[in-house]
């Protein structure tokens, strides 16, 4: 089975062939220099720029694997979560180039394709687990039962871990995204320099919230913004501020996979390319006697590959094809 997959549910335009579990290609154009000017994604101008991109990006793809579009057995775009013009998209691209190649269409949920992308290198290797999905948009935990079985157990009540990620990194003046810049400038801070807190850490149910530390920073800064004039300082924010977020994703995991009874701990979405999330989880996992698969970096942001891979897995299970005249569900859930 060749997959011709479509992801246009942000700021990232992605294509990817996918065959017979295996990823041919897999193309990401980024917008992040777009959006940077204004400190977060503009849904309009995402629009616009998919419109722009896909058919570059589609075709690279396609020449990356070194297929031509009538080789292709079935069509798949994400359907939703997203941004609703983002999402549009790539969805009625993904109808219309199935339609015109009278070839299956599948709508694949952009949470869900995360929740399977730790096992892309090696579907054969899946076993039942506890699932850590966390990006800016997002932060779920859920039981993985069975292949294309799973349960949520809880999940952000405000913001998403990468979005405390990126809106404390404003509050100190660093570029958009801000994730990656703390990740980086908290390697020479310390972790233990400022006492934020852990939202619900010690809530013995599954679900996030990270709008109160993102609050506590916000706080700090206002009646101590000289720390922004200290290199250090603000090294050390960073280092502080990624502990409390970590502390609290490592823990809930854990305590959700001992629970549940599982071997496995899996870990996907943005926010899993940090560092210290990677680094403590897997520490975390060999204390707890739990296998730990974390998404390949390359497949954590935003991307088609996963989309491809999860579209393969439903259609050879059996699992009815797409109507061309649905709608995206800009609102749905895992």
């Amino acid at each position: 089975m060749t997959v011709l997959a479509i992801e246009t549910s942000c700021d990232e335009t992605s294509a990817a062939v996918v065959r017979n579990g295996m990823v041919l290609s897999n193309v990401v154009s980024s917008q992040v220099a777009l959006h940077a000017e204004y400190g977060g994604v503009v849904p309009e101008l995402a629009a616009r720029e998919h419109l722009k991109n896909f058919p570059s990006v589609a075709r690279t793809a396609a020449d990356a694997a070194n297929i031509a579009m009538t080789d292709l057995d079935a069509v798949a775009a994400t359907q939703g979560p997203g941004l609703p013009t983002a999402l549009l998209i790539g969805f009625r691209a993904g109808q219309a180039v199935a339609f015109a190649l009278e070839k299956p269409f599948i709508g694949i949920n952009h949470h869900e394709a995360h929740l399977y992308s730790p096992w892309i290198s090696d579907f054969a290797a899946f076993q039942p687990n506890v699932s850590l999905i966390v990006s800016g948009g997002h932060t779920i935990l859920a039981w993985v039962q069975s292949e294309l079985k799973h349960r949520v157990l809880g999940a952000t009540i405000d913001d998403a871990a990468g979005e405390c990620f990126d809106k404390t990194g404003k509050l100190m003046g660093l570029p958009y995204p801000a994730g990656p810049e703390i990740d980086t400038l908290a390697e020479q801070g310390n972790p233990k320099a400022f006492d934020f807190p852990r939202p619900l850490l010690n809530d013995p149910g599954d679900d996030f919230s990270f709008s109160g530390l993102k609050t506590s920073v916000r706080y700090y800064l206002r009646d101590k913004p000289q720390l922004l004039e200290d290199a250090q300082k603000v090294r050390d924010l960073c280092a502080s501020v990624q502990a409390a977020i970590v502390e609290v994703l490592v823990e809930k995991t854990m305590r959700a996979a001992g629970r549940t009874g599982v071997g496995c701990v899996t870990a996907s979405g943005g926010v899993t390319c940090n560092s210290a999330l990677r680094k403590q989880l897997a520490d975390a996992c060999q204390k707890k006697g739990f296998t730990l698969r974390m998404a390949d970096k390359k497949f954590c942001t935003d991307n088609a590959a996963m989309i491809g891979i999860l579209a393969e897995r439903k259609l050879a299970a059996g699992i009815t094809p797409t109507a061309l005249d649905e709608e995206i569900r800009p609102g749905m859930e895992l």
